[in-house]
């Protein structure tokens, strides 16, 4: 560091500092020491009519100052100087430095390669079968700033195996080990920078984005991650195009105008510019000359802080630029170190005792290192002096300090290893070290990267040019203060860059044309879903489960069955209610009166058991109601159709007997009616039942109906019901009450009753009638009510072919006993009153007497 006397020297000289004096800056790039580092930076830019017309391997004039080239040297110097005046680092040895201008070029930067690998103290590089022992002029180089030229001197370096620690260059390329097994760097790589960026494009919603590289190695390999990222997130790349950069013959200016034309036409509000910074000049040069509409610019590193962009006229009506810097420890004595260095660089005593002390470096070859150097400034330099790169430059010197003192074996008593220490040794120690640098902790991976957090920039316009604002970081994931952002539309609003606005909810996009970001919104039918916004298509629910039109979810389905609690099921037991209460009355009637005439002539016990069946008929229907199970769907038919069966059995018995007396002779009529009553008539009725319980039988083993639980019938239930598995073996457990109402009807529809005697066929006509009426009016019903109802229709018809039998059969019967009760005569019932056998038989000799 300086000494008191060489601080008092350079007052009088920083008073002087700006007046115009010359300065020997351009002497203080050398330095001799134990060891030499090698140091490339952008001093100055080469004219560009400068490469272009070479005829011969000459190197051309670079004319223009680089201010942050510059600091960044100094930069280097200050780290140097710092490891040397400390103790605890490569104590007892001294780190010089030799800084050679690159020019920005990759032509250029060759010729300091070739000195750095002269062998020392010559300007000779010799050809070895083996280059083990050979010793160059510098241990390590530190630089150079952008990927361009690294790729470039990062193959030649890596030849020789000489450790190499550029400040800027980022291009992911330059992580391949095979291709560059000596390249290090000491910022992240491009990828991560991009990754960065795609997390800014979805924070704000843009999904629909240009994407712009310059046209060398590092925009076209920028692109290519940006693709793959972009893609993998869902941003779609409206266009994707080349910035050509300026060469000797014009910036070709017909070609950045087909880029920026495609640009706009594809009507994008938000551009990615990955380009070097002279590209990043050419796109905005003509950008502003044609006036174009202004947009949202992310920015890559390179150009974010270019002064060659910032200070371009009319940058401000570009719209907003963003962009991401890597974030690095503030160096607080750099501003104090260049304000003092620029002053002792105006003071002569000082510079004639720096040349007296640098003797030896050859500047006939190099010649001098940087003319431009010695007529600057401290306004000139004074707007880089935070510049990010700053530290990434004194972090590059740190690195190779700490691993040439791992690789000497230092303590704090010294370095034990005497012999010189090759540049292929010293990279042994240079993977996966971990190094201090202003008070951070930095370590190399594997491929010679190091891990750091970045900033969110936003140029702010405050004056001629931009001020760099933070409004955001990254450090593996992204965090943004979206107040703090001022934006170029109207009312500060943030931009929209989206080809399709937003699908709503319960909406999937529906791909039109190339881009997935280009959509139509079509909306989820019922029984679909949209699972995630991100969704092309809706998901259907599964069959337990339901859902509305344009919804997110699914619900589960409710078991749905005729339940005892509905209106249908309270209607059908009221009139449950009231079939079984007349049943019961009328069988109590019945049994009451059991001995009158009445009582004789509807069958006696017969009619008795007649109506306990139609009370069993009654109570089957509470079978229907409540949740279906196994037994109750196996039981259902037989326990309703058995009893029907009995009923109708002892009702054709009576129409059989009214039947005989009626239109047989009085011979045959006696003879059967003692037949149809008594013991055979038991016969009948339990033959009837065997029949139908037979057919029953015979359905519930062949067709057995089943529990199912239908998920297609009902939009938001699950209907659970007794599946009838064969219509024909249901139609014939039917048949057997259809034949015995049939047979009854036919007995009782052509016969005429007597005067004065009670019409016994009129009854059992109309209740017959009743019982079609009920049946056939079911079979329509049932076919085409909805499923769920069902129960309900089967459980109406048996209640109402009951009250249809008791109204027309019963009731008038229990309407004499009650109300007219001096009817209840053996005459008026059973016709056994005086000349009843008398007019049987005049009815019969009168037939008989009738010529044929």
């Amino acid at each position: 560091m300086l000494g008191p006397a060489v601080l008092g020297l350079s007052l009088w000289a920083l008073l002087h500092l700006g007046t115009g004096a010359p300065l020997c800056l351009s002497q203080q790039l050398r330095m001799n020491g134990d060891y030499v580092l090698g140091g490339l930076f952008p001093l100055s830019e080469a004219g560009e009519a400068g490469l272009g017309s070479r005829t011969r391997p000459s190197s051309p004039v670079c004319t223009r100052f680089s201010s942050n080239g510059l600091l960044w040297a100094l930069a280097m110097k200050m780290a140097v100087e710092e490891i040397n005046n400390r103790s605890d680092l490569l104590p007892g040895l001294r780190l010089g430095y030799d800084l050679f201008d690159t020019c920005s070029e990759p032509v250029l930067a060759m010729k300091p390669s070739l000195m750095f690998l002269a062998k020392a103290d010559s300007h000779d590089i010799a050809a070895y079968c083996n280059y083990t022992q050979y010793q160059p002029r510098v241990l390590a180089v530190i630089g150079p700033h952008s990927s361009e030229l690294s790729v470039v001197t990062g193959k030649f370096f890596g030849f020789f195996l000489m450790p190499q620690v550029s400040y800027g260059a980022s291009m992911e390329l330059l992580s391949a080990r095979e291709t560059f097994p000596s390249f290090f760097r000491t910022v992240p790589s491009d990828r991560v920078q991009l990754t960065a960026a795609v997390e800014l494009l979805q924070e704000f919603g843009w999904n629909w984005v240009a994407a712009l590289g310059s046209d060398d190695e590092y925009g076209r390999q920028g692109l290519g991650i940006f693709s793959t990222l972009a893609a993998a997130r869902g941003i779609c790349i409206a266009h994707e195009g080349l910035v050509p950069l300026p060469r000797a013959d014009g910036p070709l200016l017909g070609k950045v105008q087909d880029v920026l034309h495609q640009v706009n036409q594809s009507s994008v509000q938000v551009v990615l510019l990955f380009t070097s910074a002279r590209a990043a000049h050419a796109l905005f040069s003509y950008s502003i000359s044609s006036k174009l509409s202004p947009k949202v610019w992310v920015a890559s590193e390179a150009w974010l802080t270019s002064d060659l962009v910032m200070g371009l006229p009319g940058m401000a009506q570009v719209g907003t630029v963003l962009g991401f810097l890597q974030r690095g420890a503030q160096l607080h004595k750099f501003s104090q170190y260049v304000k003092t260095h620029l002053a002792l660089a105006a003071d002569p005593v000082f510079c004639a005792a720096l040349g007296e002390r640098e003797q030896g470096l050859e500047e006939d070859v190099v010649g001098r290192r940087c003319p431009q150097c010695d007529c600057i400034t401290l306004q000139n330099v004074s707007a880089g002096l935070n510049h990010h790169q700053t530290f990434s430059v004194y972090a590059a010197v740190y690195s190779v300090a700490q691993a040439l003192h791992n690789t000497l074996q230092c303590n704090a008593s010294g370095c034990p290893m005497q012999d010189p220490v090759k540049p292929w040794q010293l990279l042994e120690n240079m993977y996966n070290l971990t190094f201090h640098a202003g008070g951070l902790t930095l370590r190399f991976n594997s491929n010679g990267n190091v891990d750091m957090e970045y900033d969110l920039k936003l140029w702010v316009w405050q004056g001629p040019v931009p001020e760099l604002h933070d409004v955001g970081r990254f450090n593996g994931s992204l965090w943004t203060d979206s107040l703090k952002i001022r934006w170029h539309t109207s009312n500060n609003q943030k931009p929209v860059s989206q080809c399709s606005r937003q699908c709503q909810e319960g909406q999937v996009r529906r791909v039109k044309g190339f881009h997935s970001c280009c959509y139509d919104c079509v909306d989820c039918k019922a029984g679909s879903y949209r699972k995630s916004p991100d969704d092309l298509a809706c998901s259907f629910c599964n069959q337990d489960e339901w859902s509305p039109e344009r919804s997110t979810r699914c619900f589960r389905r409710r078991l749905r069955f005729l339940a005892w609690g509905e209106p249908a099921v309270l209607l059908l037991l009221l009139l449950l209610s009231l079939a079984l209460g007349l049943v019961l009355a009328a069988l109590g009637l019945f049994i009451r009166h059991r001995d009158s005439p009445l009582v004789q002539a509807s069958g006696g016990p017969l009619a008795c058991f007649g109506l306990v069946c139609l009370g069993l008929v009654c109570l089957s229907v509470l079978l229907f109601p409540g949740q279906p199970s196994s037994a109750l769907c196996l039981a259902q038919q037989p326990s309703s159709h058995l009893p029907l069966t009995g009923c109708l059995s002892t009702l054709i018995l009576q129409a059989a007997e009214i039947f005989v007396e009626s239109e047989l002779p009085l011979s045959w009529a006696d003879r059967l009616s003692g037949c149809l009553r008594g013991p055979w008539a038991w016969l009948v009725v339990l033959l009837a039942m065997l029949v139908e319980a037979a057919l029953c039988a015979w359905y519930l083993v062949a067709f057995p109906p089943e529990v199912v639980t239908d998920w297609r019938v009902l939009p938001t239930e699950a209907l659970v019901h007794c599946r009838t598995r064969s219509w024909v073996s249901f139609g014939l457990v039917h048949a057997t009450n259809a034949t015995l109402a049939f047979l009854c009807f036919l007995g009782t529809f052509l016969v005429q009753s007597r005067p004065g005697r009670y019409n016994r066929a009129r009854g059992l006509t109309f209740a017959m009638l009743a019982y079609f009426i009920t049946w056939v009016s079911f079979v329509p019903l049932l076919a085409n009510v909805q499923v769920v109802l069902r129960p309900a229709v089967q459980m109406g018809a048996l209640l109402l072919c009951v009250l249809g039998i008791l109204a027309a059969f019963h009731l008038p019967r229990c309407y004499l006993l009650v109300r007219q009760p001096e009817l209840n005569t053996p005459e008026f019932f059973l016709g056994r009153g005086p000349g009843d056998a008398r007019d049987r038989n005049d009815a019969d000799t009168g037939n008989q007497g009738k010529p044929e």
